[in-house]
């Protein structure tokens, strides 16, 4: 997560920089550089290194990948329900891995047999980068491209969507950190206990792609205003009548968040020009793995000083409460009306043409 934050914040304007092609191909070399690697390492340091390359790794193909997205979009309501689609599938990938993590450790394989199955996935996806046909895109200079990250910084828009996808992300972190946790002394029907994450995933994946169609038909502020209302609901009646609701109620908030955080995310990013998208899709990727690991964090010392788990999801509920807050204000105010629809003119409708004459392409 460390790597992911540092390539976010630092090197994200790559995408902006030298192009989304080039930024894409460089990240997936090193990731599945690193991924081959784990093969030949002995010790917890060397392991240590390759994860924080790999996160890094990540982090400049993802923001790559987010910028890109831009380019195939056609307004600001496209990028909204493509992006809901590609984590959609980002959603499917994270239930797969962890299920071929169990079939090799149940079949007595190395776990490092992993590392190389994702290396191999890694150079599959390298090759497609390679081959396909991307939009035009603008591209600036080194001196213009750090001015984005800073620009994207000290931009309000880029800011509160990066505020909400903080809130978010240290809800959603309490399900698969902590959850298990929550449900390990529960008595009741075992299977909810036992595949509770694994039912969260698969509607957090389905709901994405369910997410990309609503999204073509509903305003996207209302949208995520009544999905972080059921997303508080769950947690606040899960707190407040313990583990007998939660074992229920917490899998299947993973319907209500499905949409939450692409949909944030996108709308960050379509707030500045396409020439800045990595900058932007950088910060905002930043402020996503800083609550990945701190509320898990706070979550888990909140819990070990008052002597209960709940006590952390406690603490969830309360940022689900604010994002609750501010999303129906959001959608009260609607903020960023007018650079939306500024920017659906100046800058997505102008790039139409070119992204008709390229052809579209998915990674």
């Amino acid at each position: 997560m460390a790597g992911i934050a540092f390539a976010g914040l630092c090197l994200g304007t790559l995408a902006d920089r030298v192009g989304r092609r080039r930024t894409i191909v460089i990240g997936l070399t090193v990731f599945a550089a690193a991924s081959y690697l784990f093969a030949v390492g002995q010790t917890f340091a060397f392991f240590a290194v390759l994860m924080g390359l790999s996160g890094a790794a990540i982090g400049v193909f993802k923001t790559g990948a987010l910028a890109l997205i831009g380019d195939l979009s056609t307004s600001t309501a496209d990028h909204t329900s493509i992006m809901n689609t590609v984590e959609g599938f980002f959603g499917v990938g994270s239930i797969v891995g962890p299920a071929i993590l169990a079939w090799l450790l149940a079949a007595g394989v190395s776990w490092k047999w992993l590392y190389v199955i994702v290396g191999t996935m890694g150079v599959a996806l390298l090759v497609i980068a390679v081959s396909v046909r991307y939009p035009a895109s603008t591209t600036a200079s080194p001196a213009l491209a750090a001015a984005g990250t800073r620009a994207a910084l000290k931009n309000q828009y880029v800011l509160g969507f990066s505020a909400g996808v903080f809130l978010y992300v240290g809800v959603e972190a309490a399900i698969y950190v902590w959850m298990p946790t929550l449900v390990a002394g529960y008595h009741g029907r075992k299977w909810l206990a036992v595949y509770g994450i694994s039912i969260f995933f698969a509607l957090r994946a389905g709901g994405r792609f369910l997410g990309a169609w609503m999204l073509r038909r509903l305003r996207w502020h209302t949208t995520v205003a009544a999905m972080s209302g059921a997303i508080f609901l769950c947690f606040a009646l899960s707190v407040v009548n313990g583990v007998e609701w939660a074992v229920y109620l917490l899998p299947a908030s993973g319907l209500f968040m499905s949409v939450i955080y692409p949909t944030l995310n996108s709308k960050g990013i379509s707030c500045v020009p396409k020439a800045d998208h990595g900058a932007a899709a950088g910060v905002i990727l930043f402020f996503t793995c800083l609550s990945a690991v701190l509320a898990p964090l706070a979550m888990g010392a909140v819990s070990d000083m008052l002597g209960q788990i709940m006590y952390g999801f406690w603490l969830a509920t309360a940022f689900a409460g604010v994002l609750f807050g501010g999303l129906p204000l959001n959608w009260l105010s609607d903020p960023t009306r007018a650079v939306l629809e500024r920017l659906d003119v100046a800058d997505y409708q102008q790039g139409l043409t070119q992204v008709t004459r390229a052809g579209r392409c998915s990674l």
